[in-house]
Parts: structure tokens; sequence; C-alpha cells
């Protein structure tokens, strides 16, 4: 299926929206980093459209510590896949997450 051909205004307003929508991420990660927000916060936020979409590899090496390899080795283990996003958790899954981290 072909991309829709957008109007210079609508393509312009599409990447303000995807640009807020990448700080917006990049922010929560930095919260993460420096304390500010735990991962068990973050995963029982409801309803957040910028938790939701943020991948859990992302998140996990948002964490001090945690690096590419770390975070993939920890996700293999609890049998999530790389791509997965915060909202496409089970309550299962999470649990498993916040148990493993802590």
């Amino acid at each position: 299926m072909p991309l829709p051909q957008l109007s210079p205004e609508a393509r312009k307003e599409a990447l303000e929206k995807a640009k807020l929508a990448r700080s917006a991420r990049a922010a929560l990660r930095a919260q993460i980093k420096n304390g500010e927000r735990t991962i068990a916060d973050v995963l029982q936020e409801k309803d957040n459209p910028v938790v939701d979409k943020i991948k859990v590899l992302n998140l996990i090496e948002s964490l001090p510590g945690y690096g590419k390899a770390k975070a993939t080795k920890l996700l293999a283990d609890l049998g999530i896949s790389e791509t997965r996003r915060v909202k496409g958790l089970g309550e299962k899954q999470k649990a498993a997450l916040l148990e493993r981290l802590g």
C-alpha cells in the first residue's frame, strides 16, 4: 500500500507531531536515567501515550547500569520481544520485569 500524498501543510503538521513525541520519550528516558522516575511508576501508568509507545528495550536501557547487551539479555530471559512496546506488555510480563529489575 503506497503512502498517502500529504499536502505541505499536513506534512509539516505530521513532522511537528512526530518531533514532539520523540522529545517527550527522550524526556521520559532522561527522568528514568536521573532517578526522577522509576520503572515501576512508568509501567503502572495507564493511558499515557508517551509511556504506551516507548519500546521496553529503550526503557530498560535508560536505567543506570543497563546497556544494549544487558537489556537485550534480560528481555530474552523473560521471553519479551525486543520490539515490544510498553502498551503491549501483559500483566505477567510487567510483574516479571519488575521482579527482575527490583
